[in-house]
């Protein structure tokens, strides 16, 4: 009785054994069944799972995506759900012509070799200003504003007195002729004009105050004087902006600057005023900053009749010569301080991001000089998305240690 109820208790055994390996077995057979593949959701992407199912957010069953290599750790996958959602959009690459004209965003500065500051050549306490608001136009000879300067009033008594002792002693052993030309001097120093010197020198009254002219012209931008305040010898009393010509100032990046030159006539457009002025290019930045890879263009054109003011935006035009290149829209084009980018589809779905060097841009065409062939599919609308998936799956952003 006892060896039957073993006998049973020992087939009983080995049934389980047998049945519960064949289903580990089984379970092996499933999980690598499908190793080349993972399923996700086609509205959460985000969910990897090597088994199929629902998605654990919303139900939806899960879809096979083919898994990413190691060699092809630059691509992404996208269903057909995911391409319609993205409105993922491409067109094969081809060549045309580029190069006619370079067109450049820019704004319009002061001139800063026309910038000038009248500083006072005596100290002492302003007493009034003639020019109260900046953007006032000042003309050459204008008066500035009037000075009480005890140093000042001391030098014209004493021009004064030596005119008197000449007028009176005649000719004497004393050279008045060399005091009178010494103490001219000294107020002409002081910022005396010709004319005051010789209204003293008939009248022989010293007014206590001295009005003070603008030696240079121009618009001004700054007052660093107030009245009733103490001014010393040197101190700026305005400053002044010459408009008679003005500076275009645009930023190019570093691929453009082989097609500009310096003392290359070039073309401004100013959309405020809806003219165009033909101007010189006088200074390119010999310094690139190494961040934005970009680089500083100044033109210098002529301002007739005022019109053009600082901070207007203008267009400066550059012309070259035509070329036939590879050339893309501008959207489809990625750009940081590493460099720039673009997504061509390898295959059906498959998406990979490949550097480019980019060469002159022209209205929404962008030159590509290297990364790319033609007859390859590059992504033309939803770039930015396919960059922002592939940072979500790989955590990582592609231009990440590319080198070009």
């Amino acid at each position: 009785m006892l060896s039957g109820t073993l006998l049973v208790v020992l087939l009983f055994s080995s049934c389980k054994e047998q049945k519960g390996k064949a289903g580990a077995d089984m379970a092996k057979t499933n999980t690598t069944a499908n190793k080349d593949v993972y399923y996700t959701c086609s509205m959460h992407p985000q969910v990897h799972e090597e088994l199929p199912g629902n998605c654990p957010i919303c139900g939806m069953k899960l879809i096979a995506v083919p898994k990413t290599s190691a060699s092809n750790n630059m691509q992404i996958h996208l269903s057909e759900e995911q391409i319609k959602l993205g409105n993922i959009q491409t067109d094969t690459v081809g060549k045309g012509n580029i190069g006619e004209q370079m067109v450049l965003t820019g704004t319009l500065n002061f001139n800063q070799d026309k910038l000038s500051t009248v500083s006072a050549r005596v100290e002492g306490r302003i007493e009034k200003l003639y020019f109260k608001t900046t953007g006032d136009y000042v003309v050459k000879g204008a008066k500035l504003y009037d000075l009480y300067s005890e140093q000042l009033n001391n030098a014209k008594q004493e021009y004064v007195h030596v005119i008197e002792q000449e007028s009176v002693m005649g000719n004497s052993l004393i050279n008045y002729e060399a005091l009178m030309e010494s103490a001219k001097n000294k107020l002409l120093l002081w910022g005396m004009t010709e004319g005051q010197v010789v209204d003293l020198a008939r009248t022989k009254q010293a007014s206590s105050l001295t009005t003070f002219y603008s030696t240079e012209v121009g618009f001004i931008t700054t007052i660093n004087v107030n009245e009733g305040e103490y001014v010393m010898e040197g101190g700026p009393i305005v400053q002044l902006a010459n408009l008679s010509t003005i500076w275009a100032e645009a930023q190019v990046y570093t691929t453009q600057m082989a097609f500009i030159n310096e003392s290359e006539n070039v073309s401004v457009q100013i959309p405020d005023l809806n003219k165009t002025i033909n101007g010189t290019i006088t200074f390119i930045n010999p310094e690139i900053n190494p961040e934005t890879r970009i680089n500083l263009v100044r033109v210098t054109i002529p301002n007739k009749d005022n019109q053009l003011h600082p901070g207007m935006p203008a267009y400066i035009i550059v012309n070259n010569k035509k070329r036939n290149a590879i050339t893309l829209a501008a959207d489809a084009v990625l750009r940081d301080s590493k460099g720039a980018t673009v997504w061509v589809q390898t295959a059906s779905g498959v998406y990979e991001v490949r550097m480019v060097k980019t060469g002159m841009t022209e209205n929404n065409a962008v030159e590509i000089t290297s990364g790319i062939s033609a007859g390859d599919v590059v992504v033309t609308s939803g770039a930015y998305l396919l960059n922002s998936e592939y940072i979500f799956e790989h955590g990582s952003d592609p231009m990440a240690g590319m080198k070009m």
